[in-house]
């Protein structure tokens, strides 16, 4: 068994085993017990009391983060010519629709998210096989399918991301870097949190929220107290 480094011994040491913190709590432990030298993320796991198989389990939602996610999101709005100005003056970085139908074909996906528009749904159905992997499918249900695309891309630049149960019955996301405040953290995670418990599914029975998370990149877990945040 190899031996614990220095900066594992005090990580270790400051995370006591089997308890659950508060929300509070954590989002300044986190901070304390991150060693890398690189800006990292944060990230939430939330363990659901829900059956992702059953289509009135699935739990799917968007939520926009008060503090935003940390890192610049790049935007592809894809629409008809008459809305191309007002995405370009939302904050799209890239704008158009045909163009970049075909550099999407041939392999292009140096983006974050895709906005459209319900018109050109015909057109970008075939690049499923495509986006479809990456999570870069427009979707009505995130908000990225819209008539509003200027909205849509205002929103997304300010810190909305979307966020679904995956089959094992865990959503997990990033909800900042770990450059934020405690108090920036602990704003990040608790709306996050309180939009996946109004998304409680009606069909869901027992416990809804089983087991919460906070974590950076490369760090320990730290469970928090579901409690604590409801």
């Amino acid at each position: 068994m190899s031996k614990l480094t220095k900066n594992q011994k005090s990580v270790a040491d400051k995370i006591e085993a089997g308890k659950a913190y508060s929300l509070k709590e954590a989002s300044e432990l986190v901070k304390e017990i991150t060693t890398t030298k690189f800006e990292a993320s944060l990230d939430i796991d939330v363990r659901l009391g829900v059956d992702p198989r059953k289509a009135n389990q699935m739990v799917r939602g968007v939520v926009t983060l008060p503090n935003g996610t940390g890192k610049v999101t790049r935007v592809l709005c894809l629409c008809t010519p008459d809305a191309e100005a007002a995405a370009k003056e939302a904050g799209a970085d890239y704008v158009g629709l045909d163009e970049y139908i075909e550099k999407i074909k041939g392999g292009w996906t140096d983006i974050d998210v895709i906005i459209t528009m319900p018109s050109c749904m015909g057109k970008i159905g075939p690049l499923g096989r495509v986006l479809g992997p990456r999570g870069l499918m427009p979707n009505p249900k995130s908000g990225t399918v819209t008539m509003d695309v200027a909205k849509a891309v205002k929103e997304v630049k300010a810190g909305k991301i979307d966020f679904k149960v995956d089959k094992s019955g865990i959503i997990h996301t990033s909800i900042g870097k770990i450059s934020f405040t405690p108090e920036q953290i602990y704003q990040n995670a608790k709306e996050f949190i309180a939009t996946v418990i109004k998304l409680k599914p009606s069909a869901a029975k027992g416990t809804y929220i089983k087991s919460i998370y906070l974590s950076s990149t490369m760090s320990k877990g730290i469970k928090i107290d579901p409690k604590s945040v409801e």
